[in-house]
């Protein structure tokens, strides 16, 4: 039987909750988890983008939770799973790839890790709509293409030095351009900024 490695953050503020969590998953067979146990604050999106779990379950009463045009939350390479400790209403959940409640069993829970590993090994349908850009990392490709350095491109856009140069990492590896001026080549082809947005 292969031992499947999975990176987990729990984002839930009482802790006896999220030891029971971490409990359970642990008493899943076949399964190797790294636990990461993130303070649910307001920082805890940072965080995670640092530590980029496979699963994190997070409590959907907490701030913080941005969702896209999607209904996904956030722009993440990561699974996001609603940990519901009381009754909520469902049509509330649809930006979440999957949810649990505090009465889940471990069947349950290892049969949702199952469909999750599954959902991850399915090869993407639109290879290269995978590669497309975010609207984050579009706005980032302005920001360099403008002229400005990473820490006024997090300045403008509310982000972390970190986070800027973690999508700038991303959009390397998306578009394989590795200079601003191929990014700028970029920016003007697919109409991103018009010739007299950039700096001399």
């Amino acid at each position: 039987m292969n031992i499947i490695m999975l990176k987990v953050a729990i984002v839930e503020p009482l802790p006896l909750i999220r030891a029971g969590l971490e409990a359970m998953l642990r008493k899943i067979s076949g399964y190797k988890i790294q636990f990461f146990d993130i303070p649910a604050d307001n920082d805890w999106q940072e965080i995670v983008s640092h530590y980029l779990p496979d699963i994190i379950f997070v409590n959907p009463l907490l701030a913080g939770l941005v969702r896209d045009d999607s209904g996904r939350i956030g722009v993440r390479d990561y699974y996001c799973v609603a940990l519901l400790t009381s009754p909520m209403d469902h049509s509330l959940l649809h930006g979440y790839d999957e949810h649990l409640s505090i009465q889940t069993s471990i069947d349950g829970l290892r049969n949702m890790l199952e469909r999750l590993y599954q959902k991850k090994q399915e090869p993407e349908e639109n290879e290269e709509e995978h590669q497309a850009l975010t609207n984050r990392e579009k706005e980032i490709v302005v920001g360099v293409v403008k002229g400005m350095t990473n820490k006024e491109i997090a300045e403008e856009l509310f982000l972390s030095t970190h986070t800027v140069i973690t999508h700038r990492r991303n959009i390397a590896k998306k578009l394989q351009i590795h200079s601003p001026s191929g990014l700028t080549i970029y920016a003007i082809m697919n109409k991103l900024v018009n010739l007299d947005e950039i700096a001399h």
